[in-house]
């Protein structure tokens, strides 16, 4: 097995991005390749089919290379709930919250999860791809590294280092990153990359002499134009040319503190006559036509925040005016009567008041709910997952109190059980009459553009056109212009004679 691992000079950098394209590269030549990244930190996160939690970033990357994501693509998953604190996942489970002075005391340990998986891929593909984190020459933290240097030493490998001109000074950026590597690092570079180069390229020909004056021994391989449709998802949360998508009437989603999950906005990009915004203020939402709660990790404390600021009475009010809103996960959890967490398992432990929309109420309990589904709605089937911690469950006699007679199931699902499935049964609740307001724990609700356009005519928009293509043959389709941009900007001949050396 081959081994090359994609190092940044920065976090966004462009290593994941990097890491999918040359996945699909490989993948279309017939090469056997996976992604690989040991530690990872994000609140975007996938499930896999054996009901194992992962980084997003992996999971695209796997999907890229023609592969099922599985969690040894990514042994190590720290999901921020809080100032200095992250649950803990090894190995696709969830274990403690912990502190991050607590978690460098397991480094050995997890250093060895890490290498077991390292093995695990030697004998199941011809290249494992590597993606690092952040630096890797942070000083204070190289000799408690897990995902940079120290890997592809294990491996022997080799490695490509990409730095961001976006940022300005990407001469010091990548010369000053190599030469704070030591020695034996050094050795195993395999090419320099500079990435995000907006404007025209032959202004940036000459900086193949400038890189080989100090680092004579790498080959710069060349630098990658920014092209705003050729972007997957961000593995930095949100970046800034994700904040406003489209033109057209608004679908205002509200950006949480803690939000998790935020791709889920992502398949609103396809279509036309709408504009996809994050929101954070009041005046954010007065021209919403529909107002969409994502994913939290911590549900309880977003919700204080929500208050804090009066967002959730102009949330409550336009709900009364008839502007649709929908919540996911945790903003599904909010648009309850009640949410519990007596023990602080998802974050801030208290007893604290929804905003009153849906009458359900919800308890956070200990065991995280962490499954893939097929989904169903009107006449769309296809894989959506859940990763919670709350079991939410709707009031009877509030429903009956209402006279909300309109309240029904949103969609239909059937779990997966010994690689058989339970026949369908309702998931998340809607009521169609006012408040207008759906709540779902599916990430991947929008991936239908059935349940799309029932929102678009539930919205009243006009103008409206949904895309002729499918989420999953977008997704593929961006992963082949992602391969072909790099055969057309790149010399990619080090890494195919690496690939084909003993």
């Amino acid at each position: 097995m081959k081994a090359i691992s994609v190092l940044g000079t920065s976090s966004n950098a462009g290593k994941s991005w990097l890491v999918t394209a040359l996945g699909a590269w490989l993948y279309r030549q017939g090469v056997n390749v996976a992604p690989f990244k040991s530690q990872n930190m994000s609140n975007n996160s996938y499930v896999t089919l054996e009901g194992g939690e992962i980084g997003r970033a992996q999971a695209v990357q796997a999907i890229a290379c023609g592969m099922r994501p599985i969690v040894e693509m990514n042994p190590i998953l720290l999901k921020p709930s809080a100032v200095g604190t992250s649950q803990l996942v090894i190995l696709g489970t969830a274990k403690q919250h912990i502190a991050a002075i607590d978690y460098y005391q397991h480094i050995e340990t997890l250093w060895q999860t890490v290498c077991d998986c390292l093995e695990f891929w030697r004998d199941r593909c011809d290249v494992l791809l590597l993606e690092g984190a952040g630096s890797p020459v942070e000083l204070n933290l190289m000799h408690r590294d897990l995902v940079n240097l120290r890997p592809i030493q294990y491996l022997n490998g080799r490695w490509l280092l990409v730095g961001d001109i976006e940022k300005g000074g990407v001469f010091a950026q990548i010369i000053g990153t190599h030469q704070l590597m030591p020695k034996h690092s050094q050795a195993q570079g395999l090419g320099l990359i500079v990435n995000k180069f907006r404007g025209d390229l032959r202004l940036f020909a000459d900086a193949d002499k400038y890189f080989k004056d100090y680092i004579p021994d790498t080959p710069y391989l060349g630098v990658l134009p920014y092209c705003s449709n050729l972007q997957p998802e961000s593995e930095d949360s949100l970046c800034a040319e994700a904040e406003t998508k489209g033109k057209g009437a608004k679908i205002a989603w509200v950006r949480f503190p803690h939000l998790s999950n935020s791709q889920d906005s992502q398949p609103w990009q396809l279509d036309f006559g709408i504009e996809t915004c994050w929101v954070q203020t009041i005046d954010d939402l007065r021209d919403a036509k529909i107002i969409i709660l994502p994913g939290s990790k911590n549900t309880i404390a977003d919700l204080e925040w929500l208050k804090s600021n009066g967002l959730d009475r102009a949330i409550i009010k336009a709900a009364s005016q008839g502007v649709p809103i929908v919540g996911i996960c945790g903003g599904y959890q909010m648009l309850g009567i009640s949410l519990g967490d007596r023990h602080g398992v998802a974050g801030a432990a208290g007893m604290v008041e929804g905003l009153g929309l849906l009458p359900v109420t919800t308890e956070f309990l200990p065991i995280k709910q962490v499954r893939q589904v097929q989904a169903s709605f009107q006449a769309d089937t296809w894989m959506a997952y859940e990763i919670h911690m709350g079991h939410t469950q709707l009031i009877p006699q509030l429903v009956h109190d209402r006279n909300d007679l309109d309240i029904q199931p949103l969609v239909k699902i059937q779990h997966q059980n010994q690689s058989e499935y339970k026949e369908y049964k309702g998931e998340g609740w809607r009521s169609l009459s006012l408040p207008r307001v759906w709540g779902t724990y599916l990430h991947g609700l929008f991936e239908s553009s059935q349940v799309r356009q029932a929102l678009i005519q539930m919205a009243d928009i006009s103008d409206y056109q949904v895309s002729d293509l499918n989420w999953q043959t977008h997704q593929q389709t961006l992963y082949n212009q992602m391969a072909d941009l790099l055969e057309i900007h790149l010399d990619l001949n080090p890494i195919r004679r690496y690939l084909s050396s003993p």
